[in-house]
């Protein structure tokens, strides 16, 4: 499992340490704090297994700054710069092994920069991570693979890797019991099952087939965990990560989807998402057991430096700041004074 990451002048951050919970990990705070950021340099560190370059190059194709230039991703600054990303993890023994980059923003390819720490103790322990971004790309699938291989196309690596996972055949065996329900709890919310034919995905139902480019983007994503439930990648000691669940998702669906969430945490994978949605946050909140393992992570912008901060809760009302609370709020009492008679303010 992630243990803790660590940002020095890389990309949003100045100074940055963030401790994982080993279940659920919900980062939350306003545009531009680097929610994204946390979850991109995870994932990178997860999958660089999958990678022939190896970290430094994950990095840079997971992030892909302009003209894939590696030192970019240092935080601006006039002058030279130098800049890392750390990345810690806790393996089943109890041992933490770590990654760590360091570069400086005249770094111009991935193998110029350093990579120090556990290189081999975590090739040797893989981590199985899927990333699930905001752009739906199951509708996209019928030769994007191919083209993103043989092409320079200005696309994150993100998108090709979860297209890569989503079609992995099944794991060898029967179903076991949580992830057969955790299945079932999926064909459910979508009145049906997925099914891929010659790079192409349909939900299949009672009334027939139906391709994903002409099936709600909400029902897309509901297919894509579908997918990779039952294909065996997401399993204990895998990692899931997640960026903004709720676009194009109707907010009846949340209910399901933060249960399958929190089973998912309960079977052993770490989840660690994005959200700006108040149904998620409440979902959670009221879903949750007491042996579940949930941290809030609020980002926010130091009123006096400016510099990106943060603060961890395991509580949903202790989440401080908390920008999704105070818009909500802002507008229930504008809501009040304009039934008050005072206009909206």
């Amino acid at each position: 499992m992630l243990d803790k990451i660590k940002f020095e002048r890389f990309t949003a951050f100045e100074k940055l340490e963030v401790k994982f919970s080993p279940g659920v990990n919900i980062f939350v705070g306003e545009n531009g704090t680097g929610k994204t950021h946390i979850l991109k340099a995870g994932y990178a560190a997860c999958d660089i297994v999958k990678s022939k370059g190896g970290f430094a190059e994950k990095v840079n194709n997971v992030f892909y700054p302009s003209g894939k230039k590696i030192g970019r991703l240092v935080k601006r600054f006039k002058g030279s710069s130098k800049g890392s990303l750390e990345v810690v993890r806790k393996l089943k023994d109890g041992k933490t092994i770590s990654l760590r980059l360091s570069l400086s923003n005249h770094t111009s390819k991935p193998e110029k920069a350093t990579v120090s720490g556990s290189s081999k103790a975590w090739t040797e322990n893989q981590m199985e991570a899927a990333y699930i971004p905001v752009k739906d790309m199951m509708a996209n699938a019928p030769g994007f693979r191919s083209l993103y291989d043989e092409r320079e196309i200005h696309f994150e690596e993100i998108y090709v890797d979860i297209l890569r996972k989503a079609f992995l055949p099944l794991l060898k065996g029967p179903t076991d019991k949580s992830r057969r329900q955790l299945l079932e709890s999926l064909q459910e919310a979508m009145d049906g099952k997925v099914v891929a034919k010659n790079e192409e995905f349909f939900l299949r139902s009672e009334y027939g087939e139906l391709e994903f480019t002409l099936l709600a983007e909400g029902y897309r994503k509901l297919g894509l965990l579908w997918i990779l439930i039952q294909n065996g990648t997401l399993l204990n000691g895998s990692a899931l990560f997640w960026d903004e669940p709720e676009t194009n998702l109707n907010p009846k669906l949340m209910k399901t989807i933060v249960g399958i969430l929190l089973e998912l945490q309960r079977i052993g994978v770490q989840v660690i998402l994005t959200t700006h949605d108040y149904v998620i946050l409440k979902e959670f909140d009221l879903q949750s057991e007491a042996e579940d393992k949930i941290l809030f992570h609020s980002l926010f912008r130091n009123a006096e430096t400016g510099e990106i901060e943060h603060t961890s809760t395991p509580n949903y009302l202790d989440i401080a700041p908390n920008a999704i609370d105070d818009t909500f709020g802002d507008l229930v009492t504008r809501e009040i004074q304009k039934g008050m008679g005072g206009g909206p303010k």
